[in-house]
């Protein structure tokens, strides 16, 4: 005799109505040229980007950064004068209100939190420092910085490890990725032992990234079109190199390499990193136990692809194209890798950096 399943379907609706529904997956870019940032909502069910609001900033837009708890966006604006605006980020319909608009000491070409969301963490390629502000208890930078550093030439990013304790910086003009220990109470740092790593000369370390497992830093070095690998000690704080791999298409005459942004899946399975003279997005599976890359293929993007980055599932990839004016969104295949087109979608002028949360 068939099984009467009306009394089991009826409860199962009832529990599914009675569910929260699922977070909304909100994505942030900043248009440079057009001094605005472009909100839209990520929607996985029907593979697209849909538009929310744009929101205009007073100067030119290009790093960004999200707080640890997602309820706050900071975006440096490298136009005079320097200063990084502080947005709430409304957890209902992502949309942004503006807190506040304070001085930078200088013209930062990134900006990140530490991982308490207390201290704006903040790099300066033309002036060649790092600095740390206060982030007061609403959200919003504070002007005056806790501590401000001079570096090698060219510092370009900046990022503590998941402990908070330690804090990197790259130099890509001094061929070194800075080392120092990070006090959260205070925001301040000091120098590690030893006080930074060396690369290749000339590579031109850029942004770097660490593995989710805490075991592993990747950097992208802009200059000679390679990622580098290393073992991250997480008692000491401290890096050695393991290898280096190339990211440039195999065969391209076209230029000298211009490497942008590295970024890796939340499950840490793969990594990309984009190349600005190709004009392409280079997949690397990444071995969790080892921390060695291995090529996963290369794919045309949007033109001078400075930004992309990937949903908090790792389903997707968002890059932005500094010259096309445009983004496209990208499914990520599960098992190799590799990514496949869903949208290609109109932005502001000089579209360069990407965020993706989802509201909390």
């Amino acid at each position: 005799m068939p099984r009467n399943n009306t009394g089991a379907a009826a409860l199962f609706a009832v529990m599914m109505s009675a569910m929260p529904a699922a977070a909304k997956t909100m994505v942030y870019v900043s248009n440079a040229d057009s001094r605005e940032i472009s909100v839209l909502e990520l929607d996985a069910s029907s593979h697209q980007l849909k538009p929310v609001e744009t929101m205009a900033v007073s100067g030119t837009a290009m790093p960004m950064a999200i707080s640890p708890d997602r309820r706050h966006l900071y975006v440096s604006l490298r136009s005079q004068p320097f200063s990084v605006s502080s947005f709430a980020i409304d957890p209902h319909s992502g949309r942004l209100d503006l807190l506040s608009t304070v001085p930078l000491p200088d013209n930062m070409a990134y900006v990140a939190t530490d991982r308490t969301g207390r201290f704006l963490l903040s790099a300066s390629y033309t002036g060649h420092k790092i600095a740390i502000n206060p982030i007061g208890p609403n959200g919003a930078a504070k002007g005056e910085p806790v501590q401000v550093l001079e570096t090698r030439k060219h510092a370009h990013a900046i990022l503590t490890d998941r402990s908070n304790r330690y804090l990197f910086a790259s130099n890509l003009g001094g061929d070194i990725l800075l080392q120092y220990r990070f006090d959260a109470a205070t925001g301040q740092v000091a120098p590690n032992e030893p006080p930074f790593v060396e690369t290749k000369q000339g590579a031109g370390p850029r942004h770097f990234v660490f593995h989710p497992n805490d075991r592993f830093l990747y950097l992208v070095n802009e200059l000679d079109g390679t990622v580098d690998s290393h073992r991250f000690d997480a008692a000491k704080g401290v890096l050695s190199r393991l290898g280096s791999i190339s990211l440039m298409p195999a065969g391209f005459s076209g230029g000298a390499p211009a490497a942008a942004e590295i970024r890796i899946t939340p499950d840490g399975r793969f990594l990309y990193a984009s190349e600005r003279t190709s004009n392409t997005i280079a997949a690397f599976k990444v071995d969790g136990q080892s921390g060695a890359l291995t090529a996963a293929g290369h794919f045309a993007t949007e033109t001078q692809p400075r930004g992309f980055n990937i949903d908090p599932r790792g389903q997707f990839l968002v890059a932005a194209g500094q010259k096309s004016n445009s983004a496209t969104l990208y499914g990520i295949d599960p098992e190799t890798g590799g990514l496949k087109e869903l949208q290609r979608l109109p932005l502001g002028k000089n579209p360069n950096w990407v965020e993706i949360i989802d509201l909390p």
